[in-house]
């Protein structure tokens, strides 16, 4: 493209959705075009839709010129899945952010909703509250402030057993055929009208009745995941971002397609609920309750969720703030202390004196001179065990529980307790904040860290030695390596912190080479972003969705040419 060609673009975009929502400066558009923990790259325009037929309006400007386009809901991947990847693309990029588009529209009595763009967990959460239902995920299990559409479009796991993998036969979504010509396809079961405007328009409005809806119009949830994970012998993971009996149109599209609204399922919410704190030195403890538990139990757990204890360490510190916040302020706030902090790092960049990161650095500071945040009971099993896992079981499973745990620990060296509500509360938090813990961590210390090298993975079923031993010639370039995971669905997130002057990629190459041994998969439940090769499954289902190869090129170190070349 032409300087002229570039600036025409920007003047139409900018009279679609208003020069205040059209980022162009560098510095402005850099919270876009940067992941939160890994990816960076260039884009002519970073552009925030305020309406369906908007975003629809700037996609047609974006293929009319002949651009990239890369849809971005919250930016909490940690792949670097939505963000550019460094400025070797054949044509310009062009970000659509859908912050703005919010909106959740709750059908069937409840027990689904209609989510646009930028929903988020948050929100969808309190929403369903009101029908005493839950969503697929809570919170997010590797990142705070996640996006519903997020989860669909990259097969999102998330800690909930029972609910399996992020899925749905039900979107609206934007397409290029292999002539580069664009279509509109109305696959959410909801009559909304013929042409793309009215569609976007009836649809963010709400201009539908419950005539309109079709009620089997197609799976809202992956209706077999209860019986799959039970499936303890199985020679495979569980579930993996790759798995194509769980690709379909917007699931798994990775933003190949612009998805404008899904339609999911809900759950209902659990009358009682209690969790059990496990600590151990022994890991095969922990796999012959997973194994028990998943083989023999009526009911399964609500979630079961491991940490090691230098994850916990680590955690304790680094991920503190994160805690205090979602407890003093609820998890409503996060997005807008999120963007705060963005601000303050922007700022922060262009003052001399102030150090790279001041934001993490602070919040660690402030919270190291608060008193201990996690109650005594689960501190002291921090002191008596390496391995530690959180189950939460509800109604009848919580008889079953305890009946199980009391005759299992009979005679054992590892332990356990029933939380009472602030324990429970602590845990749970504790464990989220794990998640983002070895970022805080990288930022503090970027004196002494090269970068971190982090694995998302799917174990085999039948894997018992679930828990990684490193050779030593790998092992030595870490600082600090952090397990933690979905234990139930042997789903592990591993996270390490690697010395300066460590060349990253060689050895996470060295560390793949490893999991491919194993039998493992990977990513688990992010996408592949540019941080994972896709395998030919993968690729194969990319090269469907998006033929010209316009949208978001390149995820899985594939082609970032147009036609795929």
């Amino acid at each position: 493209m032409s300087k002229n060609t570039t600036a025409e673009l920007i003047e139409k975009l900018e009279t679609i959705v208003g020069k205040k929502h059209t980022l162009t400066d560098p510095s402005r558009t850099l919270l876009y075009r940067k992941g939160i923990r890994f990816g960076e790259g260039d884009a002519i325009a970073v552009v925030l839709p305020g309406t369906l037929v908007e975003q629809w309006l700037v996609l047609k400007a974006c293929v009319e010129a002949d651009v990239i386009v890369i849809t971005q809901s919250a930016n909490t991947g940690l792949t670097g899945g939505s963000t550019p990847d460094g400025n070797d693309y054949d044509r310009f990029v062009v970000i659509v952010s859908t912050r703005r588009l919010e909106g959740i529209q709750v059908i069937e009595n409840g027990e689904q909703v209609v989510c646009l763009p930028g929903s988020t967990l948050f929100k969808l959460e309190k929403e369903l509250k009101k029908y005493n239902r839950g969503p697929h995920s809570v919170i997010g299990s590797s990142c705070i402030g996640a996006s519903v559409m997020g989860g669909v479009c990259n097969n999102s796991g998330g800690a909930l057993i029972q609910h399996g993998p992020a899925y749905t036969q039900m979107a609206v979504f934007a397409q290029l055929d292999d002539q580069g010509q664009l279509h509109l396809v109305n696959h959410l079961g909801i009559e909304l009208g013929d042409d793309p405007e009215t569609i976007l328009q009836n649809l963010q409005n709400h201009t539908y009745t419950e005539k309109d809806i079709n009620h089997d119009a197609g799976l809202g949830h992956d209706h077999h995941y209860c019986d799959h994970v039970r499936e303890i012998d199985a020679d495979t993971p569980a579930r993996f971002n790759a798995d194509p009996t769980r690709h379909y149109e917007a699931s798994g599209s990775a933003g190949r397609l612009m998805v404008f609204a899904v339609r999911l399922d809900t759950f209902p919410l659990e009358k009682n609920s209690a969790v059990f704190y496990i600590g151990t030195n022994n890991t095969d403890d922990l796999d012959e309750i997973r194994r028990h538990i998943l083989a023999h139990f009526k009911n399964l757990p609500v979630s079961g969720e491991y940490i090691h204890r230098d994850a916990f360490d680590i955690a304790a510190i680094y991920g503190k703030h994160i805690y205090l916040a979602i407890q003093k302020l609820g998890t409503n706030v996060i997005p807008r202390l999120y963007a705060f902090k963005n601000f303050v790092d922007r700022v922060s960049t262009k003052i001399p004196f102030f150090p790279n990161n001041f934001s993490d650095r602070f919040a660690v500071f402030v919270s190291k001179l608060l008193p201990n945040h996690l109650p005594k009971s689960i501190r002291d099993y921090r002191d008596r065990f390496e391995h530690h896992l959180i189950l939460k079981m509800a109604d009848d499973g919580i008889a079953e529980a305890q009946a199980f745990l009391q005759t299992f620990f009979q005679n054992k060296q590892s332990d356990y307790f029933h939380c009472n509500e602030k324990e429970a509360e602590a845990a749970m938090l504790h464990r989220f904040a794990t998640a983002g813990a070895a970022t805080v961590y990288r930022s503090v210390h970027s004196d002494t860290v090269e970068d971190l090298v982090a694995l998302d993975i799917a174990l085999r079923r039948n894997d018992k030695d679930w828990f990684e031993t490193l050779p030593e010639n790998i092992s030595q370039h870490f600082i600090h390596k952090l397990y933690y995971g979905h234990f139930f669905c042997s789903v592990f997130h591993q996270d390490y912190i690697a010395k300066k002057g460590t060349d990253c990629h060689k050895v996470k190459e060295e560390m793949l080479a490893i999991l491919d041994q194993r039998g493992a998969q990977y990513p688990a439940e992010h996408n592949v972003g540019h941080l994972y090769q896709a395998n030919a499954d993968l690729k194969k289902f990319y090269q469907q969705l998006d033929p010209t190869n316009s949208l978001n090129p390149g995820i899985g170190k594939t082609s970032k040419k147009k036609y795929w070349q």
